[in-house]
């Protein structure tokens, strides 16, 4: 095959930190070519630098056998390079279409000329298998959709070298395999596709070539046909990787009780009807189903941030009268929200200062109820809890928006687990996280269960839910379908369940 892209020797370097270190990287037409390490090994970085977000400080890079100077995004368009970011970068309030063309140069005339452009749009996404309503308003696209959207943005732009950053991490299975499909044409064309991900089975599945990074140096590019899953792990963590597993047990007494919830019924995915649901202490419940299906309004009910239109929640056999996120936390709520970056951190501030956010007025971190903080205890917890959740940062007090998504997990995890909650809520615990990581997290929840804490896990990795639950609930378009024991559950018949049968 013939080669597309060479990166040799390069370092990034950030004050004393180096982010890559003499990283090599080669990149075939027509090739699926994964980049597998754990959150903080540099492949963000290393993507930054191809896209010309970054300039290395050592190293260079060839296209076509050329050497390229990649000093901007711009640049970067021009060589045919594209990136798909984890995070979409899309305007809501505006159409597929017109996501797609904002910015773009294919069009010399200064006014927007609709229907040649659409027509040379939708003649890529046929050839391409890339279903999209380029009329919808973004806001209103399936995830699936939106993604769809941000592949056909770079292909219009006429890209050859695609980067798809985590892609499936928001996807169903069903949108997975559609992905996947079209990562197959894209290479059946001569294209090359950079794949991000941490899920070893779709690794092993997709990738034609795969290259290790470790600590920010490239550890080994192996041909996917000539290695394991398992190979793989190990090069990518340093040591032979062991998954966890975990007994499954019964809970104890009832301590969150939902009874009969309805929460905007009349919408299929973004309601709730009539929800039934016990949470023991002890016990690890595990909500399964496509995401979309009401997961986050549970998860919203828990933590008290809306309340049912009708029904009841209860906590300890009381009724809970007053729906607010105050009062749930000071009954003992631990919650890992959906969305880390959204709801779970304060980007700006601090490792050290989002690890007190919920007892910035407590006596042990302040004086006067939050009057004058005590920067000396804050920073000996923030070390401890560091320690305690090998949170990997140069400094507590660095931003947690400089640290890979592994690291702000495991900060939102330190901050959620002290002082041993009642009640946890975890949705989508380990979202585009490495499997070192994962281990980690699934291990801090089966511990806390262990010490007796209800835990409810909201996840649409079905995996993870068989793999955590001692008991399984399935959620389809805000109805519980049926509950499943978590001890060699039915897996054919929480299948049926997902899809509403």
């Amino acid at each position: 095959m013939e080669e597309l892209l060479r990166m040799e020797g390069i370092s990034k370097r950030f004050g004393t930190f180096y982010a890559n270190h003499g990283v090599n990287l080669d990149i075939r037409r027509g090739e699926v070519h994964t980049l597998l390490g754990e959150n903080g090994a540099g492949k963000s970085t290393l993507m930054n630098i191809l896209i010309g977000l970054y300039q290395p400080t050592e190293g260079r890079i060839f296209m076509g056998g050329k050497e390229v100077h990649i000093t901007s995004p711009a640049v970067a368009v021009e060589h045919g390079i594209g990136m798909v970011h984890q995070h979409f970068m899309l305007i809501e309030a505006m159409t597929g279409f017109e996501n797609i063309i904002l910015g773009s140069k294919a069009n010399p005339s200064p006014l927007i000329e609709e229907a040649k452009d659409k027509k040379a749009i939708m003649e890529l996404a046929e050839r391409y298998g890339l279903e999209v309503d380029l009329d919808l308003p973004v806001s209103e696209m399936s995830i699936g959709m939106q993604q769809r959207v941000e592949i056909l943005k770079v292909l219009y732009r006429g890209a050859e070298l695609l980067i798809l950053d985590e892609p499936t991490a928001v996807l169903t299975d069903q949108e997975v395999e559609g992905l996947f499909e079209i990562m197959q044409s894209l290479t059946a064309e001569g294209k090359s596709v950079i794949f991000i991900s941490h899920k070893m089975r779709e690794v092993t599945r997709i990738s034609d070539r795969v290259t290790v990074l470790r600590a920010g140096e490239s550890v080994e590019t192996l041909e996917m046909a000539d290695t394991t899953g398992q190979e793989l792990s190990d090069l990518m963590i340093g040591h032979h990787y062991v998954e966890s597993t975990y007994e499954k047990v019964a809970g104890e007494r009832p301590v969150l009780e939902i009874k009969g919830v309805s929460y905007h019924p009349e919408e299929k995915h973004g309601g709730l009807r009539d929800v039934d649901l016990t949470v023991h202490s002890g016990e690890i419940v595990g909500i399964a189903g496509i995401d979309g299906n009401g997961q986050s309004q549970v998860a919203a009910l828990v933590a008290g941030l809306i309340a049912p239109e009708s029904g009841e929640v209860w906590r300890n056999g009381e009724k809970v009268a007053v729906f607010s996120p105050e009062d749930f936390i000071d009954q003992g709520l631990g919650n890992i929200p959906e969305d880390r970056n959204k709801m779970g951190l304060v980007g700006d501030m601090t490792v050290a200062q989002n690890l007190i956010l919920k007892e910035t007025d407590s006596d042990r971190f302040s004086l006067g109820h939050g009057l004058w903080l005590k920067s000396g205890a804050i920073q000996e917890f923030a070390e401890t809890k560091r320690a305690e959740n090998d949170i990997r940062c140069t400094s507590v007090n660095q931003t947690a928006r400089s640290l890979s998504g592994g690291n702000q997990q495991k900060v939102i995890l330190a901050r959620e687990l002290d002082g041993d909650p009642e009640v946890l809520v975890a949705v989508y615990p380990t979202r585009g996280l490495d499997i070192g990581a994962t281990n980690f997290i699934h291990d801090s929840i089966v511990a806390q269960r262990d010490k007796g804490c209800a835990v409810l896990l909201i996840s649409a990795d079905f995996d993870e839910v068989l793999k955590l639950s001692d008991r399984i609930a399935v959620l389809f378009e805000g109805e519980i379908m049926g509950e499943y024991p978590g001890d060699n559950p039915p897996i054919d018949q929480i299948s049926l369940a997902m899809a509403g049968k």
